[in-house]
């Protein structure tokens, strides 16, 4: 679906010189909650549903979240969790626990932070040479309670070694706008502060679990009004018919004399 739309980043860091300690652990938790509100969970989980059904056909495309990212090889205690991140050209049959990227063979091609009291500075700064020195194709923040920076989305690539903004756009509609070569997606803040998708080539929007949740309700529903109606158009063509064979059935009593 978007592989020709897609780019996939030179694998980095390179490792050629230092030996992978395998009898190092990586844990898999750093002990600190998902989200710290429900505007950045409910925002972390419609990203990545909308993104995971969007590769869903893909098994060379991994789609995570929450999850620990270890960038330097046999240090467990440098570490980074985005809320957000796309690997391209790897493999996603199989579950992990922590994304090592020594192991992988990659860091994530795009990486996006969703605002919280807490952490917004952080991803403004600090993470944002954390991304850049692993090599993070593009870089996206988005604040979903629009306290925290305006305009509320913010995307950057990486070009040289720094990264440059990526140019947005706010149509007629307030719909604020910006474009993820990676993705093959166009990112956007509705005006109701909703982040969604969009695909520029087949012009339609991503939908989150809820939305084609209740999609699939709407279609089951009137697929019930449908079959009840046409129940309703049976049983009334079948009373029509027996009508008609017990008018006929008369006819022809009265025409034989009986």
């Amino acid at each position: 679906m978007a592989a020709e739309r897609m780019r996939t980043a030179t694998k980095h860091p390179p490792y050629e010189d230092e030996i992978d300690d395998l009898s190092i652990e990586y844990p898999d938790s750093d002990g600190e909650s998902m989200a710290e509100n429900d505007h950045q969970l409910t925002a972390m989980l419609d990203t990545i549903s909308m993104l995971r059904t969007w590769f869903a056909d893909r098994e060379d495309v991994y789609v995570g979240g929450d999850m620990l990212i270890y960038y330097k090889i046999n240090d467990n205690e440098t570490r980074v969790a985005p809320d957000v991140f796309v690997v391209l050209g790897v493999d996603s049959r199989h579950k992990r626990d922590s994304w090592i990227v020594w192991r992988e063979g990659k860091a994530p091609d795009i990486v996006m932070e969703l605002a919280s009291g807490s952490t917004w500075r952080r991803d403004m700064i600090e993470k944002r040479v954390i991304y850049a020195e692993m090599g993070v194709v593009e870089y996206w923040r988005f604040d979903p309670t629009m306290n925290y920076f305006v305009p509320p989305l913010v995307g950057e690539r990486l070009g040289d070694g720094e990264y440059t903004t990526i140019e947005l756009t706010t149509n007629s509609d307030s719909i604020v706008r910006g474009h993820s070569d990676v993705l093959g997606l166009d990112i956007c803040v509705l005006p109701d502060g909703n982040m969604r998708f969009y695909d520029p080539v087949s012009r339609r929007w991503l939908r989150t679990h809820d939305e084609s949740e209740a999609t699939l309700q709407a279609t089951e529903a009137m697929l019930r009004e449908a079959e009840a109606a046409l129940s309703e158009e049976t049983a009334a063509r079948e009373a029509a018919e027996l009508q008609l064979r017990m008018m006929r059935e008369q006819l022809r009593a009265l025409q034989s004399g009986e």
